[in-house]
């Protein structure tokens, strides 16, 4: 399954987290061979008509671009489960707000493999008129995922919420993407949404769940993962 991997996704990297193997796909997917299971993290569904209820005037098209990019990753790895580490929808009335179009094309993709749906802070409860299973935290092997990181030291933790990205200078110019970022131990997704920000690894939302040094920062391109030692990080 690996060579697999690896040969449809050269631009992925293979990572251990509690001993657990771990493919990180430049998409910002992570795949876990071992249990053929798919793990997203804050796809933020219908945050543009949330805000266009307020008066913010987004482009409608964040929720089909988000799921046309789940397709993709999908149909490469034809996963048994998919776990979709919180904030899957903007607030809790998103699954409500889904055009027929998008509605489709998610019950596509949920049908005939288990969904998980984990509790996050912007969706605390199960997406309206969906299928699949809702929870505050799963385990699977060695691994628990949940949607926001407990502080200290928590071997096997999958987490999503922080946004997390990365700052580098690379032949003089600034590149800042979004990134995983791991020590072995635990590991926190970037978020997977078409209108999701982030948030520098370096801000103290970070502190307390790496040590200073003692954590690889893996960047996202459209394509490739870098990873990226601490050291050569910058603040925003």
């Amino acid at each position: 399954m690996t060579s697999v991997i690896k040969q449809a996704h050269q631009g992925g990297a293979d990572i251990l987290i509690n001993d657990t193997l771990c493919h990180l796909d430049p998409r910002g997917a992570l795949y876990l061979p071992s249990y053929r299971t798919l793990v997203v993290s804050d796809l933020h569904l219908e945050k543009g008509s949330f805000f266009a209820k307020r008066g913010m005037m987004l482009p409608p098209y964040d929720t089909l671009a988000t799921l046309a990019l789940l397709k993709t990753i999908i149909d490469d790895y034809q996963p048994s489960c998919v776990i979709s580490l919180g904030d899957s929808f903007h607030d809790c009335h998103g699954a409500s707000r889904l055009a027929d179009e998008a509605s489709g094309l998610l019950r596509q993709m949920m049908k005939s493999r288990q969904w998980l749906w984990i509790e996050g802070n912007h969706d605390p409860v199960h997406p309206a008129g969906l299928e699949g299973e809702s929870m505050a935290q799963f385990r699977l092997g060695g691994l628990i995922f949940r949607h926001e990181p407990l502080a200290g030291n928590s071997p096997g933790e999958v987490a999503g919420h922080l946004h997390p990205a990365a700052k580098i200078i690379r032949q003089g110019r600034s590149v800042r993407r979004s990134c995983f970022i791991n020590n072995g131990r635990r590991l926190i997704m970037p978020a997977f949404g078409a209108y999701t920000g982030s948030l520098n690894v370096l801000d103290k939302a970070f502190r307390g769940l790496f040590d200073v040094s003692g954590f690889d920062v893996h960047l996202r391109s459209e394509t490739r993962i870098f990873t990226v030692h601490p050291r050569f990080l910058r603040p925003d």
